[in-house]
């Protein structure tokens, strides 16, 4: 296996499995050998990331990212993907310590939106921590979009879904996903991007439609396409 691609996962682990999934469905293959070389670092032990924003306590994550990667780098990777949308915000912060580079799902994403919906509204449905790093916001805005998020007592069903269903092995809650739904309709957004990945499985598994732009997806694609590959 020459240059694989890394991949930091575990984050959480459904997520993680759903993540291979699109890869291995999504190259252009027709035997073993025609898909992407990849090796998977489940970290199911890495701390909470949102826990770590919130309370400014960042050594844990940052240090223990830092270690994932070099050890991919190790084993020779030629990039790494993070199937976590949270860990971006520690991702830019040792970007430089790394040596290879890292795939950002959530410019990534950002770049995506501002070719399918130029100076859209887009909804921003995520954790509380990356809502507070505002790593969404920002990049929609650097690109002409405007970035809307729900309201506190919104944001606590999004959290609900979240830790309350996904993470818990538990379906999601379709009468509380409507709420959040009619609310970014009525916010008036062109798209609406499920940043935590929690949330890509729960777009899978209510079979959402493309109004519903999935960053775990997007990242996917880069990385079939990082290896040489061909998205189908």
């Amino acid at each position: 296996m020459e240059h694989p691609i890394g991949i930091i996962g575990g984050m959480g682990p459904m997520a993680s499995q759903l993540f291979y999934q699109m890869v291995t469905a999504h190259t252009a293959a027709e035997r073993d050998q025609d898909h992407v070389d990849l090796i998977l670092l489940s970290d199911a032990s890495m701390p909470d990331r949102t826990a770590a924003i919130l309370s400014g306590d960042y050594a844990g994550v940052e240090g223990q990212l830092l270690a994932d990667a070099r050890l991919l780098g190790r084993c020779g990777c030629a990039a790494i993907a993070i199937t976590c949308n949270t860990a971006h915000f520690f991702a830019d912060r040792i970007a430089g310590e790394v040596g290879i580079p890292i795939l950002h799902m959530v410019r990534e994403t950002a770049e995506l939106l501002a070719r399918r919906c130029p100076g859209g509204r887009v909804g921003v449905l995520a954790t509380e921590g990356t809502v507070r790093t505002g790593l969404y916001q920002s990049a929609l805005t650097r690109l002409g979009l405007v970035p809307w998020t729900p309201p506190p007592e919104l944001q606590g069903e999004v959290t609900r879904q979240i830790y309350g269903r996904v993470k818990r092995g538990l379906p999601y809650d379709g009468a509380g996903w409507q709420r959040l739904e009619d609310a970014c309709r009525a916010a008036g957004c062109a798209a609406v991007v499920l940043a935590c990945t929690e949330l890509s499985v729960i777009k899978a598994e209510a079979g959402l439609g493309d109004w519903y732009v999935d960053p775990l997806e997007v990242l996917a694609r880069k990385v079939i396409e990082t290896a040489g590959k061909t998205w189908r």
